[in-house]
């Protein structure tokens, strides 16, 4: 497991292919990524990727916006038969990682679909208005950090 190269491209399909399957079992709206997306966070050396002889594992990769002040760690997936072994942990980890190394002064956090953590009801209407997302983020990353307490160390 490490930061995706350009020869890590030949796993596109196969991502893009887990993602839209995992969706569609889960029944969450897991958004679709063109191929030329996840190659460009591929050769832009903005994710990671797992892999186990010629299949991919898991995979993830880092965006970042508002002037780089804030960075999610998004697209999260395991292949099915990897699940439940740790390796989206070691994944999540690697990508923070990353993320801090790539963007050391940014806040950064993460996002999911997944329904038990799936939580949106409990913030009000307008917490992500443009007009107060500044302020929002900062709470919103300090709720994750809280919730998922691991550093770049460790």
């Amino acid at each position: 497991m490490g930061v995706a190269t350009s020869a890590d491209i030949i796993y596109v399909s196969q991502i893009l292919e887990t993602i839209e399957e995992s969706a569609k079992v889960r029944g969450t709206g897991i958004a679709k990524r063109e191929p030329s997306y996840i190659i460009d966070k591929i050769t832009q050396g903005k994710a990671i990727i797992a892999t186990s002889g010629d299949k991919f594992v898991g995979f993830c990769y880092v965006e970042s916006w508002g002037n780089k002040q804030f960075v999610a760690n998004s697209g999260l997936i395991v292949r099915p038969e990897f699940r439940a072994h740790g390796v989206a942990k070691d994944i999540k980890r690697a990508a923070f990682n990353l993320s801090r190394e790539m963007f050391p002064e940014a806040q950064i956090f993460g996002l999911t679909l997944k329904k038990p953590k799936k939580n949106f009801d409990s913030f009000p209407p307008d917490f992500f208005r443009p007009s107060k997302f500044r302020r929002n983020a900062f709470q919103f990353c300090f709720l994750f950090r809280n919730r998922f307490p691991f550093t770049a160390g460790g």
